[in-house]
């Protein structure tokens, strides 16, 4: 997760990722305490309200300058402030889920198809804010602004509870290498497993590990094996930060678990023979730095990660790698299976008990269509976290990190329109998202999001299993045969309800396709 996030987040700025998410029915509260639909609702700013939203990560240390910054625009405007609280890194498996079981009181969080409560769960648990008639009153322009389909994305049983983000985004994962040890290598060009493993061989000749990672490392090779594997594409059902489920492109309302078929045992023998060549350290699982970092201290010919952590991360290449260029093999090109990203993996919601629904709803239209509060938000304070030279974001002269740094990842509230590129972004970005968005496929679930209310136990035990025997598998470090090894994980993925999970998917995308 952290690799996304970071891809998303300029330098200048301490990441942390928005967090949470609400819901309303269509009769909401109204800041004094009545009631009335969206339709009779009149836009009323009199009083001044608090509005608190919950984030990822940890609060920098300008943070709450630059929030007093934001206020000062938003108390002006919509007679509101913006008040941050955080969820840490390593707490955010329990924590996000308690944050809707407390009854702790906020306003808004961030929500997403795919987060360790899926946005339709919440939906349908009675979590959230139901906006759909207050959108035309208190967030006209937000409306107007987002196309039908991403709208279309966040609407659960016809409603809609959550403002989907509207930036462009392909989040393929590739293998990044160093144009230096290509051409020290003889190696031309990488754009196949079989490119990649004679890079890898020859940098473990030359003294390196070619994926010099942590235990992390065996989620990544896990997508490298969906996206270069047949048909497959991500499926709902399973949470993306573990070993999810998979659909085919041509035939996606049928998912199933990879670990089930013989292309995943043949990847699990080649994941032993990866291992025993040296392709990452003995220590792999006790590791802690990830591959990116050592890639960018030189201590690792390589990493996997997605398109936009590869560009983003252009500043610390020329920093810290002077001189060295980088290149990038897409693992789903070579099977038309660029995916185009869909709003609802993105998204901020609106908490159904918050007092100030509308209020929010109004908050969250000045952070993604206002400039003055959208560069506040993503950036910080002109000429203190940033400053635009060329069209570009660039740090200051005279900043000082100690002092100056600070910002929030509110990558949920990214739009096209108002985003300004960051001198730390590698221009391919732009050029692969150009050349990408003429063969990129539709996502065919959106406008989907699973409800995993009925099997939530069967989840948490799948998570188990998957971080102990099923990342072991992945990195080629279990005591057994590879191929029994297998055998096994299959056995205790059916204990822990896999196949319930996987009727359960596939009942309602049944129920979504026939609608």
């Amino acid at each position: 997760m952290k690799k996304l996030i970071a891809a998303f987040v300029v330098t200048v700025m301490s990441i942390s990722l928005l967090a949470g998410c609400g819901n309303k029915a269509p009769q909401t509260t109204t800041e004094e305490g009545g009631t009335t639909t969206g339709n009779e609702a009149s836009v009323g700013t009199e009083k001044e309200v608090n509005l608190i939203m919950y984030l990822y990560g940890g609060e920098g240390v300008a943070n709450k300058a630059i929030l007093e910054a934001l206020n000062e625009k938003l108390k002006a405007s919509i007679n509101a402030t913006l008040e941050i609280k955080y969820i840490d890194w390593g707490d955010i498996a329990t924590k996000y889920p308690l944050l809707w079981a407390s009854g702790e009181a906020f306003d808004m969080a961030y929500v997403a198809s795919n987060s360790t409560v899926p946005y339709a769960t919440l939906a349908k648990q009675d979590a959230l804010a139901d906006i759909t008639d207050l959108l035309d009153t208190y967030a006209p322009t937000l409306k107007k602004e987002l196309d039908s389909g991403a709208w279309d994305s966040m609407k659960v049983n016809g409603k809609i509870y959550g403002i989907p983000s509207t930036y462009s985004e392909y989040t393929a994962y590739g293998f990044i290498s160093r144009s230096d040890l290509m051409e020290k290598y003889n190696v031309t060009t990488i754009s196949s497993i079989a490119d990649m493993e004679a890079y890898m061989d020859a940098a473990v000749q030359d003294g390196m590990t070619p994926l010099n990672g942590s235990v992390n490392l065996a989620m990544d090779l896990y997508r490298m094996f969906v996206a270069t594997t047949k048909g497959y594409i991500d499926a709902p059902g399973v949470p993306t930060s573990e070993m999810y489920l998979v659909g085919d492109k041509d035939s996606p309302y049928e998912v199933l678990h990879p670990a089930f078929t013989e292309d995943y045992e043949a990847f699990a023998v080649k994941m032993r023979e990866w291992a025993d060549k040296g392709y990452w350290a003995k220590d792999v699982l006790s590791a802690s730095q990830d591959d990116k970092d050592n890639f960018y201290n030189g201590l690792s010919a390589g990493y996997i990660s997605h398109q936009p952590d590869w560009t983003g991360n252009y500043g610390t290449q020329l920093e810290k790698l002077p001189g060295v260029d980088s290149e990038f093999y897409t693992f789903a090109e070579a099977g038309n299976k660029i995916v185009k990203k869909m709003g609802v993996e993105n998204a901020t919601a609106i908490n159904k008990d918050s007092k100030n629904v509308e209020r929010s709803l109004m908050l969250i239209e000045k952070l993604m269509t206002d400039e003055e509060c959208y560069n506040l938000f993503q950036y910080g304070i002109l000429g203190k976290q940033y400053e635009v030279v060329d069209g570009k974001i660039t740090k200051p002269e005279g900043f000082n990190a100690e002092v100056d740094g600070g910002g929030f990842s509110g990558w949920a509230l990214r739009t096209d329109k108002l985003n300004i590129p960051a001198v730390t972004e590698d221009s391919r970005r732009y050029e692969l998202n150009e050349k990408w968005a003429t063969v990129a496929i539709d996502n065919p679930y959106v406008g989907f999001s699973f409800d995993s209310s009925k099997v939530t136990a069967e989840l948490s035990a799948i998570a188990n299993v998957d971080s102990q025997l099923g990342t072991q598998i992945l990195l080629g470090k279990t005591s057994q045969d590879p191929k029994e090894a297998v055998e096994e994980y299959r056995k205790q993925l059916q204990a822990a309800g896999i196949d319930a999970i996987i009727t359960e998917v596939n009942t309602q995308l049944k129920e979504f396709k026939a609608q």
